[in-house]
């Protein structure tokens, strides 16, 4: 049987666009050896349009914004709870330097027009009576919310299995060519081949690991290591995220509504390399102490990296790529829970109607 598509990656953009596409009509399969797990398994599900906004990524920050717009259709649409809270972030500096960063880009965030107010210490303790009592004030951002990443990919597999999408829990090795080098399938790990009208690369930091293509096609995806540590109590500790500045490292926390409490996240380049390694988990729990000290009364639940896929200028890859019918969605970096939605209504389009929307012609993975 050949399918319409294949879709190469099992975790939140590959499930996103599978569900997508196949609401369209497209007979989708996914092809990923442990779907829903991955580095959007380990993921803070932080949907943060305003407070990613980084010099020199104007353009980035615009479709971040954007993408925040499509968030409370496509998790009405996925039913149930998947933990979406419009619960806004409190941005706060731990010393002088760390507050003078913070006010340079809350100046940044509004020259772009986003919405951002400026807090001073005692303001930020009373919306976070829980944070430190030296910190050096702060911002608060209305706009960026969060998603418990591990309800939304369960709600997802779900979805996609209504759907009629086929799961094939195996390592995909290579793109398969025809005669007009064209996309026509994948070669799995076992041996099999899968054959398909199309295939997208949604396979996070591994999608410039497939064999079988011409140099250059496939677009440069970096691994960046993330270590996160989940902490437990009685009683949640805040109610928003906080995230923040301890003399230079950024640090946020993320409170779930099961009581847990989510904190990272390092970025190191270690290329493929998911240890856990026990002092970036103590600089974590460190760096979280200086700003709830609080913390240190919750039970230490759990601690893992992820591999995020990062590109060369941080944005998405979305889009066909020169081999005709081979596409890729990848490269999101730190965004993926916030670019699923808007980039799985790309990939749908591309399936169905061949053409990339507007609001993503500049991430093509030819750029």
């Amino acid at each position: 049987m050949t399918e319409d598509a294949i879709v190469i990656g099992g975790g939140v953009i590959g499930l996103s666009c599978a569900w997508k596409a196949s609401l369209q009509g497209v007979q989708v399969t996914v092809v990923d050896p442990n779907p829903g797990r991955g580095a959007s398994w380990v993921a803070a599900g932080m949907l943060a349009p305003v407070t990613e906004a980084t010099f020199g990524e104007e353009q980035l920050t615009r479709l971040l914004v954007a993408a925040a717009e499509h968030w409370p259709a496509f998790a009405a649409e996925l039913g149930g709870d998947v933990g979406y809270r419009r619960c806004g972030t409190v941005v706060v500096a731990v010393d002088a330097s760390d507050r003078a960063v913070v006010d340079q880009l809350l100046g940044f965030q509004h020259a772009l027009g986003l919405s951002a107010e400026r807090l001073s210490p005692s303001e930020c303790r009373r919306l976070v009576p829980a944070l430190a009592p030296g910190v050096r004030g702060g911002a608060h951002v209305p706009g960026d919310h969060q998603v418990d990443n591990r309800r939304l990919l369960g709600a997802l597999l779900d979805a996609c299995r209504e759907a009629g999408v086929t799961f094939v829990d195996r390592l995909a090795v290579s793109v398969e060519l025809g005669l007009d080098k064209e996309a026509t399938g994948v070669a799995l790990d076992d041996g099999r081949r899968l054959d398909a009208g199309a295939v997208v690369v949604a396979a996070g930091a591994h999608s410039a690991c497939l064999e079988g293509l011409p140099d250059g096609t496939l677009p440069y995806v970096r691994p960046v290591k993330g270590h996160v540590v989940r902490l437990r109590g009685d009683e949640p500790v805040i109610d928003r995220t906080v995230r923040g500045l301890v003399h230079g490292r950024p640090c946020y926390l993320v409170p779930r509504q099961d009581g847990s409490l989510v904190v990272g996240a390092t970025a190191e380049e270690r290329g493929f390399d998911a240890t856990v390694q026990a002092g970036a988990v103590h600089a974590l729990l460190d760096d979280a102490r200086s700003l709830v000290p609080g913390v240190d009364e919750l039970a230490l639940e759990e601690c893992q990296s992820g591999l995020r896929p990062g590109s060369v200028d941080n944005g998405p890859y979305v889009g066909w790529t020169s081999v005709p019918r081979l596409a890729v969605a990848s490269g999101h970096y730190r965004n993926g829970m916030l670019l699923a939605p808007m980039t799985a209504l790309a990939v749908a389009a591309l399936l169905t109607e061949g053409d990339l929307p507007a609001t993503l012609a500049a991430f093509s993975p030819q750029r």
